[in-house]
């Protein structure tokens, strides 16, 4: 299957969270964020000019297209593939590279282009924090679950149970191969977008982006019992108001901010 690598030439960190919103909910499926650049990746059948000429216009950058042969797109993908290590807490690694010493628990996965290896510093933040939260016997939702490093962590650190969705097909294909090779068997990957309704999580993990924090704000907080905690990523600075009201709307109450470059990481607990 061939796939088409997007390259737009962006000036901030708020143009790559609105394209990777808009881009993601057009059908594709993984990205990266490098200086200036924001790559993105589409099944070359998926792919839709029409669409891209109408979030260009929304978002106006210089971008330029190539085409991936499916024998090339993976290996260009794992080849920019480093090991990520979280202080002496965590480190995800691919089944190529060599065991990572000093660190409690090693997350091994297949690199493939789904979001959160590791590398984006949101993702670095939620393992971070998860550190300091109490997993064991715990129910947990997981909701854009990507590569599912937060699920697996969640496992490690021995939640219960643990569901974990994703809308993006090659995610879930991926996920799962990460879930086997980690033998955490006690997650469950699901296809979806939304919280499951009548559903209760004790920690619910939502590294995602604005756009749909805010939107699945009140289902998440529903999903929540008197004391669950919720660890949310995908915020930049600029947006803390905004999060800050949706949090306090719904019965939340804001209990710790993690900030990595331009990046955040809250935690909050139902009222």
């Amino acid at each position: 299957m061939n796939y088409l690598q997007f390259e737009f030439q962006t000036k901030n960190i708020a143009e790559n969270e609105i394209l990777l919103a808009l881009l993601a909910d057009a059908g594709f499926e993984g990205f990266e964020e490098e200086k200036s650049v924001f790559k993105a990746f589409i099944k070359e059948s998926l792919f839709s000019q029409g669409i891209v000429d109408e979030i260009v216009k929304l978002v106006p950058v210089p971008y330029s297209k190539t085409l991936i042969e499916s024998k090339n797109w993976n290996a260009i993908w794992e080849s920019s593939f480093e090991p990520v290590r979280v202080k002496d807490f965590a480190a995800i690694r691919a089944t190529f590279h060599a065991p990572i010493k000093n660190v409690v628990h090693e997350i091994i996965i297949t690199p493939k282009m789904s979001f959160g290896t590791g590398h984006h510093a949101t993702t670095w933040m939620m393992m971070d924090q998860m550190s300091k939260m109490d997993f064991i016997g715990k129910s947990v939702f997981d909701f854009g679950t990507g590569t599912a490093v937060l699920a697996i962590l969640a496992a490690k650190l021995g939640a219960q149970s643990i569901i974990g969705i994703d809308n993006d097909e090659w995610s879930i294909e991926n996920a799962k191969e990460n879930i086997a090779s980690n033998q955490t068997h006690q997650i469950n990957i699901e296809m979806g977008s939304a919280v499951p309704p009548h559903t209760k999580f004790d920690i619910i993990l939502a590294n995602i982006n604005l756009h749909v924090l805010l939107n699945n704000m009140a289902s998440m907080s529903a999903a929540c019992d008197s004391g669950s905690l919720l660890l949310l990523s995908g915020i930049l600075i600029t947006d803390l108001a905004s999060i800050e009201n949706s949090l306090q709307e719904n019965g939340l109450t804001l209990e710790s901010t993690l900030q990595r470059k331009e990046w955040l990481c809250l935690s909050a607990r139902k009222n």
